[in-house]
């Protein structure tokens, strides 16, 4: 078999099977070579082939004995970073389970086996709540390509009845979006987007899009120029839109990092009494006023 494969090959081993704790030998290399890939190499072959990696810039450790072995020592990811990584798709309110076990699967694929078991070992998210719709990534794929070309897109909405029962908001009402950015906020996806019946810039959940939307073949009404998203973001409380409205709240001390969390350190407060104080500042109104 020509060079080229068979280096690609002893990369793919190396990135997958090695790390300071897990080195392989020139004589595991050779076998697992011959055994699962059916190519054939020789002690100087894998030898110069290494180097070759190493000159590519691959990091790749010598531990040189009787029977030298390798290992390599760092990746595109470190371990923390991909601990990271699996903590937010397990902590993600809008990804399912089935897609978050996915995910982390091809996480571990970063990393070495050995690095897998510690963040096996050290992962745990505390009262995770995962949504049902599985159709999210298409719906996110649909929105994101209408963002791309430009285009309108039609959906139809759930929302929730007194009882709990998921129904189709509006008696299946099909809504009209220019959309123009997907928004991460409080642990859902939103698409931020412009509707014509509403005459204003609005969001919607994406989790709650009931299938795939339609892309149509129109293009999407432009994005407001007085229209600040960063703006829009805070002072939407909760991403429920309504009338902007100036709020006055009367809060005990202990929850200034709550109140700050929430809107910004640039936050209006005033000192109300010894165990009080009160914040001042515009949201748009909602259920929760």
């Amino acid at each position: 078999m020509e060079t080229k494969p068979r280096i690609l090959y002893l990369q793919k081993i190396l990135l997958e099977r090695t790390d300071e704790e897990n080195p392989l030998s020139t004589t595991q290399l050779i076998n697992i070579l011959n055994d699962e890939y059916g190519i054939s190499a020789h002690r100087t072959t894998v030898t110069k082939d290494i180097a070759a990696l190493q000159e590519f810039g691959m990091d790749i450790v010598t531990i040189h004995s009787t029977q030298s072995k390798y290992f390599v020592a760092s990746r595109k990811f470190e371990l923390p970073e991909l601990k990271l990584l699996i903590d937010a798709v397990e902590s993600s309110k809008f990804i399912t389970k089935k897609k978050s076990k996915t995910l982390i699967e091809k996480i571990h694929t970063m990393t070495s086996p050995g690095q897998v078991a510690k963040l096996k070992r050290n992962n745990y998210v505390v009262n995770r709540i995962k949504p049902d719709n599985e159709q999210i990534y298409y719906i996110i794929d649909a929105i994101n390509d209408a963002i791309n070309t430009g285009k309108q897109i039609s959906f139809q909405y759930y929302d929730y009845t007194g009882l709990k029962k998921k129904v189709l908001k509006n008696k299946g009402e099909v809504y009209k979006l220019s959309p123009y950015k997907l928004l991460w906020c409080g642990d859902y996806y939103y698409v931020l987007g412009y509707s014509e019946k509403k005459s204003k810039v609005i969001n919607f959940r994406v989790d709650r899009i009931a299938s795939k939307p339609e892309i149509l073949d129109k293009d999407i009404i432009p994005m407001p120029d007085d229209f600040d998203i960063e703006n829009y973001t805070k002072e939407v409380f909760f991403m429920f839109s309504g009338e902007k409205v100036l709020v006055d709240l009367r809060c005990d001390n202990s929850l200034m990092k709550t109140m700050v969390d929430r809107f910004g350190e640039d936050v209006t407060t005033l000192a109300y009494d010894m165990t009080s104080f009160r914040v001042q500042t515009e949201v748009s109104a909602s259920p929760t006023f």
